[in-house]
């Protein structure tokens, strides 16, 4: 037994085993009513009936996907006693801020030393990654434990070698459903939300990327995670570019300390939406083609050797879209991703490194992913499945690279829509509001 595999955390074992040393807790994993279980590492309620085992045993479905939970069990857990060796500068990252960036820097710094609930609310393409670097470098410095969480695992890949390169001594920890690796101890984790349910009391200062995305938005259990996985006097630095009403109230009521940037790190506005009546694109499909206005754009893509993502409503429309644009462009380098796909992750590192020139996806690349200098479209962005929201996230995808600050973002509908023109509409005010900060800015 590794005593430090269980610090913070509670890991699962049979209740017919019994504890080897001393210094490991043993707690349980349900709490057991009359009528009721309630799950201890998610936190969901269930009735006897519907969790029942065999013998008066219990167990909960809720969060089978990382193990099965049950009154047969047991956790074992260590109390985290930050045995970490003493880094008094463990930043390598030799970027440089912009003042804007550097006064929101300084401010989750202070409120990370001081263990506070905040949220950083700025924009896609702010640097939101680069700004949290002091913050993790003084808490690392002062023997903390920390955590960078995501709701997706791609964002988790993307974040993974950024932080490796930008804390080259402190040897990170890289958590999430697919990965085959052993789990090691380590004083900084990146992970998935997810994995905080394996957690507790485990981290000085945790900071949640992307809180807005599914499946961590209005998501009980992994709101519990959350806070257990934090010390009691833990901070948590809560980031999103489009927070949801939760928070927007939470900040207005002053329960957690916002900082709030409208600009780019380039200084660039976010691109606008062009957007363009294609009539029913589906029936269209079902004849082995496309709209015309989508094809002229896809070929001049295709022409240019322009990098894109296409986002389509569901994973069915995947294959038939890939199929109409190879018979139309057989010089596309394409393939599709979702969710689901074995081999997801392949597909998202091949077009990071140039080998495909476009990605068919659904909303899974939405948020937390960067491509540099690619354009993209998005078709059916009518359909209910987009949020305003996501629109707005999936537009920040253009435009993120300093090199190449603006970028072509085209939604196609079927007809003019609520939640695009509520897209088009933030991001018109989140420029407005870019616009007047540079304005001040130039006049001090």
């Amino acid at each position: 037994m590794v005593l430090s595999d269980y610090y913070g955390r509670r890991v699962l074992v049979s209740r017919l085993l019994t504890p080897s040393r001393p210094d490991i807790t043993v707690m349980p994993t349900m709490k057991v009513t009359a009528t009721t279980v309630r799950c201890l590492r998610c936190n969901a309620v269930s009735s006897k009936k519907s969790a029942a085992l065999p013998h008066q045993q219990y167990y909960c479905r809720h969060c089978l996907q990382l193990g099965r939970v049950s009154t047969l069990d047991q956790f074992y857990h260590a109390e985290e006693p930050n045995q970490f060796p003493v880094q008094k500068h463990p930043l390598s990252w030799r970027g440089r801020l912009s003042p804007l960036q550097s006064r929101v820097s300084a401010t989750i710094c202070q409120g990370m030393n001081d263990h506070q609930r905040q949220l950083l609310w700025a924009v896609t393409g702010a640097g939101k990654t680069e700004m949290i670097f002091s913050g993790l470098a003084d808490a690392i410095a002062r023997g903390e434990r920390v955590a960078v969480a995501s709701p997706r695992v791609d964002v988790c890949l993307e974040l993974f070698p950024r932080l490796q390169k930008a804390f080259a001594g402190v040897p990170i920890a890289l958590l999430h459903g697919r990965q085959e690796e052993k789990y090691h101890y380590r004083q900084l984790t990146i992970c998935t939300t997810h994995q905080l349910l394996r957690f507790y009391h485990a981290f000085d200062n945790l900071v949640v990327d992307e809180v807005d995305a599914f499946p961590y938005a209005a998501n009980e259990a992994l709101l519990f995670a959350t806070k257990q996985a934090v010390k009691e006097d833990g901070g948590i630095l809560m980031m999103t570019a489009t927070p949801g009403p939760v928070l927007l109230r939470e900040a207005r009521q002053q329960e957690m300390a916002v900082s709030y940037l409208p600009l780019r790190y380039h200084g660039y506005p976010l691109p606008q939406i062009d957007e363009r009546l294609v009539g029913n694109w589906r029936k269209q499909l079902h004849r082995g083609r496309l709209p015309l206005v989508v094809y002229r754009q896809i070929e001049q893509w295709t022409t240019t050797k322009q990098r894109f993502l296409l986002f389509v409503p569901h994973v069915a429309d995947l294959e038939p879209i890939a199929a109409a644009l190879k018979k139309t462009c057989p010089s596309l380098k394409l393939t599709t991703v979702y969710a689901a796909d074995p081999q997801r992750l392949a597909k998202v590192a091949a077009m990071r490194q140039h080998q495909v020139q476009a990605l068919v996806t659904t909303t899974i690349l939405e948020r937390g992913v960067t491509f540099p200098g690619i354009d993209l479209g998005v078709l059916g962005a009518d359909a209910p499945v987009f949020s305003s929201s996501a629109l707005v996230q999936i537009a920040g995808r253009a435009g993120r690279a300093k090199e190449r600050p603006t970028g072509k973002v085209c939604f196609w509908v079927s007809s003019c829509c609520r939640n695009v023109n509520e897209a088009r509409r933030q991001i018109a005010a989140l420029n407005r509001r870019g616009k007047r900060l540079r304005n001040e800015l130039s006049l001090m």
